[in-house]
This record gives structure tokens, sequence and C-alpha cells, in this order.
């Protein structure tokens, strides 16, 4: 009896089901990856179909630093969530206020280019199909960005309270899948607005 015992729970230990934060959040990127195929879709659809100017050509550089400061927010993010598992708050908690900053600074960048898009170009979002287009998928985008830097941020504040300790380090790996993907679909979106609808 003992046996058939054992044998049920090695049954069950190998057959656990997978974490409810990452089936959540692998869920909510699915959703969110469809949603950003449309609009992507839509640009490429529309891209060279405006009437009038200006073009893509004509107004847009690429923001390469600004992208950098993004991709390398994965990274710092990526090695938070590591030293939290390891007990080292400290370091945990300077990379995530590294991860907000190259962020705010991503954020930056975008605000900085649409004011010159803006006030140096003329180009609004009912300027032209291009104009439409291209504030619809780049703010679609720093929209996740900026649900992303909350959420970081509402961690950081409760990790500089000592309310963050190894055991959340699950959540907080959860987390940062969703900064991930953010991550992820700027190299689409910067590919297809950068370089190939250009």
């Amino acid at each position: 009896m003992s046996a058939v015992t054992t044998l049920i729970i090695q049954t069950q230990s190998a057959s656990r089901l997978p974490c409810r934060g990452k089936v959540g959040m692998a869920t909510l990127i699915i959703a969110e990856s469809a949603i950003f195929a449309i609009f992507v879709v839509a640009y490429l659809f529309y891209a060279g179909k405006s009437l009038t100017g200006p073009t893509p050509r004509e107004v847009l550089n690429p923001p390469i630093f600004f992208s950098i400061c993004l991709l390398s927010s994965s990274l710092t993010i990526h090695f938070a969530t590591k030293f939290l598992e390891r007990g080292r708050r400290g370091a945990f908690l300077g990379l995530l206020s590294l991860t907000i900053l190259l962020g705010g600074l991503f954020l930056y960048g975008t605000a900085r280019e649409w004011y010159r898009l803006i006030y140096e170009h003329g180009l609004t979002i009912s300027t032209n199909l291009f104009g439409t287009t291209y504030y619809s998928l780049v703010g679609l985008h720093a929209f996740h960005v900026t649900a992303g830097l909350l959420m970081l941020s509402i961690v950081l504040l409760f990790g500089l309270a000592g309310r963050v300790a190894p055991e959340q380090a699950g959540r907080v790996d959860v987390l940062s899948l969703y900064w991930h993907f953010v991550d992820a679909v700027w190299v689409v979106v910067f590919t297809v607005v950068y370089v190939v609808a250009r």
C-alpha cells in the first residue's frame, strides 16, 4: 500500500501544473501580440499611400540610442530577478532602478521625436495616412512601455519598503516576461517603421 501511495505522490509531483502567473502572462502576451500584429499590418498596408506629405523618408530618424536603452533594460530586469532569487536585495533594487531609468529614457526619446514631428514637420495623427498609422503603432507601444514602467515602479516602491523578498522572485519574473515582450515588440516596430516601410 505504501508503494502505491509513493507512486501516486511521485506522479502528482511530476505532473504539476505550470505557474498560474506565467500562464496568465503568456495569455496576455498572445492577446497583445495579436493587437500589435493588426497595427503592424495596417502600417505596412498604408505605407506609401498618403496623398500628401510629409513622408517617412522625409521626417523619420531611427532612434538608435533610445532603442539600445530599451533593449538593454531586458538584461537589467533579467539580472535583477536573478539577484532577488539569491537574496541580494541591494543588487536587485539597483538593477530594477536601472531598468526603470532605461525605460524612462526610451519614453523621453519617443516624446522628443513626437515633439519634433509635430512642431517642426507638422505631422499629426490627422495629417495623412502615414501620421495616423505611425502615431497609432508607436503610441500603442509607448502605452505598453508606460504600463510596464508603472508596474516596475510599484515593485521598486515595495522593494524599498522591504516588502519584496526572495519568495516573490517568481512574481517579479512574471512581470519581467511582460517587459521582455515590450522590448521584443519594439524590435518589430523599429524594423517596420524605420527600415522596411521607410
